[in-house]
């Protein structure tokens, strides 16, 4: 299974590590917010020289009742992001985190290969005519609501069969606007519990009926904290055992704040596997 990434194919078969740049000063890991350029093109080194291969780069919180952030601020803050760390990594395989199409289009311009959209395309319906224009990678993921309501959206009948039937949808969208590279995320943390949170990384393993990579998203999480009464601060060795578990139930793409660990999992993860 592989991606197209401004002409690299990447080789999923073999799980990767996405690592986290948040260009944010309210992200729920405070570890993890870079504000000056210095700061960021250093975390960015670091990230490839722990073996990230790919770099995810956002400039809005999407955490539960993260306060609402303009298109013109979401803009300031990651287009001379994005450009600064083309010019110093110009190799550097970057996605964008964003659900509006004009945020992507402009950090697309400037040589982001991913578009990283926490809805799938539903906040914003240019999102995935701009996605096929560019012929870049989508990772959709799964949300009801949005970022600021979606606490209030966690009903559901059955979790996994409607997760499930959501992606149905918004792949046959996606095909249909011609996007062939589309990687799922079911959204840990998004509309869901605690408990359900557990459930879809239990059964993480029937998302693999889609035929498409799946991208787990649990670092530093409230699953993790919040179970373990801790603070995000302190989660790294819950989400090495929940990232554990993904690669064990399918993932292929890790999305870390912690590069190094979440590598590290990867390598002892395929060392198994090759004794199987």
């Amino acid at each position: 299974m592989t991606i197209n990434c401004n002409g690299n194919l990447i080789d999923l078969s073999t799980p990767k590590v996405m690592g986290i740049l948040n260009i944010t000063p309210d992200s729920f890991y405070a570890n993890s917010r870079y504000e000056n350029e210095k700061s960021i093109l250093q975390r960015v080194e670091a990230m490839f020289s722990e073996g990230a291969t790919f770099i995810d780069v956002g400039g809005y919180s999407s955490k539960p009742n993260a306060n609402v952030v303009s298109a013109q601020e979401e803009k300031a803050r990651t287009l001379p992001v994005v450009t600064s760390i083309m010019q110093h990594f110009p190799t550097a395989i970057l996605s964008i985190d964003t659900f509006r199409s004009d945020v992507a289009q402009l950090c697309l311009d400037q040589g982001v290969a991913i578009v990283n959209d926490i809805s799938a395309g539903v906040l914003d319906p240019l999102m995935l005519k701009i996605v096929s224009s560019y012929s870049v990678p989508y990772i959709m993921m799964h949300m009801k609501g949005t970022p600021q309501d979606m606490v209030n959206h966690s009903n559901y009948v059955v979790l996994i069969k409607e997760v499930l039937g959501y992606f149905s949808e918004r792949v046959a969208a996606a095909r249909s606007h011609g996007i062939s590279d589309i990687i799922v995320d079911p959204g840990f943390g998004f509309a869901k519990t605690t408990e359900q949170n557990f459930e879809l990384l239990s059964q993480l393993n029937l998302f693999n009926t889609l035929e498409l990579p799946v991208l787990a998203g649990i670092s530093r999480k409230s699953m993790i904290y919040k179970t373990l009464n801790i603070s995000a601060d302190q989660a790294l060795n819950g989400t090495t055992i929940l990232n554990t578990i993904a690669l064990q139930n399918g993932a292929a793409i890790l999305r870390v704040h912690d590069v190094k660990e979440a590598v590290e999992v990867v390598q002892l993860f395929q060392k198994l596997k090759s004794c199987l």
